[in-house]
């Protein structure tokens, strides 16, 4: 695997996307505005959904190597999301403050429970900054396109999180119900990864130069995806996040592909 950004940076990148976060909630007309790319919340029910990530996280983070995530209980007499703004807003903060603190006391390498846990990301504290940098940075796009001022991630945060994503929750060892195929996926900033689907499960590459990668397997083609897609490191997340549709990039090859992949929900 590629070296992933590293742990201060992960941390750094999830505060100031928690600034950016609230930024856009404190300029928004009403707590009470749909949420376009998530229509079932308004923008209050997205502030209280990513607080409650964070409080989760960090407790989950506080409590250890596990094999569960921690009992409900844990979390019993946290305070509720309030309802008006201001305080919302301080509760947000209090929620990041609890996760970046339990990041920062466990370290990158404490093991801690992960729902993750057949994929090719590990079970630390590391892996769970660098998933969280991607739940804060897509939910800020959530809350600035419901202003309708969209701003695309940032490099560092969307060029990790295309990796982060195909490692995290496409990478199991689940089988691959359909024939098997490679697809890569070229962000325009000069990366390129490989996701190859077999009844292996999947498996994540780097790519060295778009459209190449060594050799893997006997009789395996190492040039030849059976589809590929292009766009901005930053089209490519919100796309794998189904936040805009996978035609706003360059598709080439099976089209179908894209379909299959966002409909698979690999079994653990």
């Amino acid at each position: 695997m590629a070296k992933t950004l590293e742990f201060p940076v992960l941390l750094r990148l999830i505060d100031e996307r928690s600034v950016a976060f609230r930024a856009a909630v404190a300029s928004a007309p009403s707590l009470d505005v749909r949420v376009p790319t998530c229509p079932e919340w308004t923008l209050f029910d997205l502030v209280q959904h990513l607080g409650g990530v964070h409080r989760r996280w960090a407790a989950t983070v506080a409590a250890g190597p596990a094999d569960a995530p921690p009992a409900k209980s844990a979390s019993e007499g946290a305070p509720a999301a309030p309802r008006e703004r201001e305080a919302l807003l301080a509760w947000s903060v209090e929620s990041t403050e609890q996760l970046l603190n339990a990041l920062r006391e466990a370290g990158p390498d404490r093991g801690c429970w992960t729902w993750w846990g057949p994929s090719e990301s590990p079970q630390t504290s590391g892996a769970v900054a660098r998933h969280q940098l991607q739940e804060i940075a897509v939910h800020t796009y959530d809350a600035q396109i419901t202003l309708g001022t969209p701003r695309p991630l940032p490099d560092e945060a969307a060029l990790d999180g295309v990796d982060e994503f195909l490692s995290t929750c496409c990478a199991w060892t689940s089988a691959w119900p359909h024939k098997p195929a490679a697809v890569d996926f070229h962000a325009t900033e000069g990366r390129s990864w490989r996701l190859s689907l077999s009844a292996d499960g999947a498996r994540t590459t780097r790519l060295s130069t778009p459209g190449t990668m060594p050799a893997t397997a006997a009789g395996e083609d190492p040039d030849t995806a059976a589809a590929s897609a292009r766009g901005t490191a930053s089209e490519l997340v919100l796309t794998l996040h189904g936040r805009i549709p996978v035609d706003s990039l360059k598709l080439d090859g099976d089209r179908h592909l894209f379909d299959l992949l966002q409909a698979w929900e690999p079994e653990e």
